[in-house]
């Protein structure tokens, strides 16, 4: 952690944790509003280290270390973000229909755990005008979108509300992640049951490519991502279904409702209520999520993994498991903005110290 980083965070601790992210997320995109801040933020932020680049699904990766879905809900700072050296950034979950979420409050820190919990509940001001937003934009870093089911939609019409904000998004996504696994949506988790999911990822699957070829252009690759708390067979059902059904890549993982193992008082994380926790707790299991999806498919279907990374050290461990990539959010927040330099310089120098010429040569070392 930076000096200024480490001087601001108790200030932004003090307030309430979306309070401060709002803040937090203002000021950087009013300091990047230019292009020549963005500019010289990359300057400053940025390794620029052949081996770090990773290719997947046709994309050039500058780097393995992306921002992930949670962050940036409404696709207002995905400029500013990537200047901050991030290799890729995912906005979302964005739904059909603008949403405000649950009520507040519904972000809280677990300094204690360094962990978050969040009831957020997808709010978001919808597919349209995300997508109005999007096409008078310059998109600068490889963005991936994360959709995910409206609440006012019932579960037995998901697919077609998921298929409204495939149809106003497609078109500007690198890459698309259908998010079945948040806690937040009352029966969204339902999704990831085996007929629903093959339904669901058939017909995303089928309209990506029906619009790609109307533009005569190449369909985005389309990401399931999962839950921690599905059981091992669960992970596999889910798996076999994403590869049979022409998805393109797995997310590992969503947060979690386990509260088992926290260092935080059980009364006080009881006190908060419902919701998913992200951050340190959830690395291990993570990290096991990610080692059985690259046995499972023996690394045929890339993971990006994400869910209680920090350092470069838990970015390696989490490669070597099997990720191709990797995003941060929980540990972006109590990091903060040089973060992503620090672990892309620390995956270079251990690269180099094992003896690899690249991210690529090092996924699923640790696998088996």
């Amino acid at each position: 952690m930076d000096l200024p980083y480490r001087l601001l965070r108790p200030l932004l601790f003090r307030l309430p944790a979306e309070q401060a992210h709002q803040i937090a997320a203002h000021a950087l995109g009013t300091a990047m509003s230019m292009g020549p801040a963005r500019t010289a933020a990359r300057a400053l932020l940025r390794v620029d280290a052949p081996a770090l680049r990773v290719r997947r699904w046709g994309i050039d990766f500058p780097n393995p270390v992306g921002l992930a879905a949670g962050f940036d809900k409404s696709g207002d700072s995905f400029n500013a973000l990537g200047a901050l050296g991030f290799g890729f950034v995912e906005i979302g979950t964005v739904t059909a229909v603008a949403q405000p979420g649950n009520p507040p409050p519904r972000l809280f820190r677990l300094p204690r755990d360094r962990a978050l919990l969040n009831r957020l509940g997808f709010n978001n001001p919808g597919a349209a005008a995300l997508a109005d937003r999007l096409r008078s934009a310059t998109i600068e870093p490889i963005l991936g979108i994360n959709i995910g089911k409206s609440k006012v939609t019932p579960i037995e019409a998901a697919t077609e509300d998921y298929l409204q904000s495939l149809e106003h998004l497609e078109r500007f996504a690198r890459y698309l992640v259908v998010n079945v696994s948040s806690p937040n949506t009352p029966g969204l988790r339902e999704l990831q049951d085996a007929r629903p999911l093959r339904a669901l990822l058939r017909a995303l699957r089928r309209r990506a490519d029906e619009l790609a070829r109307e533009r005569s252009a190449a369909a985005a690759p389309i990401l399931l991502k999962i839950a921690p708390d599905l059981s091992d067979s669960q992970i596999d059902e889910a798996v076999d279904i994403a590869g049979e059904e022409g998805a393109a890549g797995i997310v590992a993982t969503n947060t979690t409702i386990s509260r088992s193992g926290l260092c935080t008082p059980a009364d006080r994380v009881e006190a908060l209520g419902a919701g998913g926790i992200s951050g340190a707790p959830l690395r291990a299991r993570a990290t096991a999520v990610v080692a059985r999806v690259y046995a499972r498919t023996s690394g045929a279907l890339p993971v990006i993994g994400v869910g209680g990374i920090f350092s470069a050290e838990d970015a390696w461990e989490r490669i070597r498991a099997g990720a191709s990539l990797i995003q941060l959010y929980t540990g972006f927040v109590y990091g903060g903005p040089t973060v992503v330099r620090d672990i892309n310089r620390g995956l270079a120098e251990r690269l180099d110290k094992e003896g690899l010429r690249s991210v690529e040569e090092a996924v699923g070392m640790g696998a088996g």
